[in-house]
């Protein structure tokens, strides 16, 4: 599938696509993790031989001509509790909704701040992935910037 026009013409890139999965599916099974890395081994090598030097990258990709793009119109969520009452009129569903956001965050945060103090190795995170809510009822650290983040592309 390294043929760049395989992404366009779909008829190719769709039975090259069923002939990866039908690879997959015969070994979905596989117990022995020799084999099985072996196996990965080489699918990796044939994927790095089938790249197309010079692969298709999406414009809102990384790497893509408009790929943060919209960045410099988003607003940062703080910028909200400075718009004046008679504009907070306008939008009653949203910011009810968003000052029951607010009281949960400040309800919720000593248990997030605790369970990534609990969760975080002495010697630092070794990656950027937050941890998960680990008991019922309680919310991830820093859920607070999913539910609050700006729109991709600005209408």
């Amino acid at each position: 599938m390294n043929n760049y026009y395989s992404f366009i013409i779909r008829d190719r890139y769709r039975f090259f696509a069923c002939l990866l999965r039908a690879q997959f599916d015969e070994h979905k099974n596989e117990k022995d993790m020799v084999k099985a890395t072996r196996l990965l081994m080489e699918a990796e090598k044939e994927f790095w031989k089938k790249q197309h030097p010079q692969p298709y990258i999406f414009p809102d990709s990384p790497g893509g001509t408009s790929y943060e793009r919209y960045d410099c119109y988003k607003v940062p969520e703080w910028a909200l509790d400075l718009w004046h009452p008679s504009e907070k009129a306008m939008y009653p569903d949203y910011f009810a909704k968003r000052e029951q956001w607010k009281k949960l965050r400040l309800e919720s945060w000593e248990k997030e701040v605790q369970q990534l103090q609990e969760e975080t190795p002495p010697d630092g995170p070794r990656t950027e992935a937050l941890p998960p809510a680990r008991k019922e009822g309680h919310l991830p650290p820093l859920w607070w910037h999913y539910v609050t983040r700006p729109r991709e592309q600005p209408m």
